[in-house]
């Protein structure tokens, strides 16, 4: 089964100061081998921000091309929001990005793979699931 990726796992992993051995790091990697990572736009445009050297955010924007994006519907975005206004008459508040990948996983019935505690919150009004990064083997 595919996995929606989050900004933040990519930016956890693309991260110098990172642990490279983290489990969620390890996740995103073998994601990747199985070709399994979803991308949204959103989340590619989120990833991309912010990079101050022109030639780093060259090279970046190049090695995400591996990963097209999932085209998103005019569902998608009313979806996204509904689920914001769902959350935030619950007291849940969130950023339209979330929202929209919350209805983007829906409707792919894919679970999101994502370090922002924010995502618990938003479960408890939204019926989407979250991906776990695997138990690692240790011999």
């Amino acid at each position: 089964m595919n996995v929606l990726v989050d900004t933040c796992v990519w930016s956890l992993a693309l991260r110098r100061s990172s642990p490279q051995d983290s489990a969620v790091v390890r996740e995103l990697r073998e994601l990747i081998s199985e070709q399994r990572v979803v991308m949204l736009g959103p989340v590619r445009q989120e990833i991309l921000s912010g990079i101050r050297e022109e030639s780093q955010f060259l090279r970046l924007k190049e090695h995400l091309r591996a990963f097209p994006d999932v085209v998103l519907e005019q569902n998608d975005f009313e979806s996204g929001a509904e689920f914001f206004n769902i959350c935030r008459r619950n007291g849940v508040q969130g950023s339209n990005t979330d929202f929209l990948i919350c209805a983007a996983a829906i409707r792919l019935n894919i679970p999101i793979f994502t370090t922002d505690d924010d995502f618990i919150g938003y479960s408890r009004f939204i019926p989407f699931s979250l991906h776990a990064a695997r138990a690692s083997c240790s011999s």
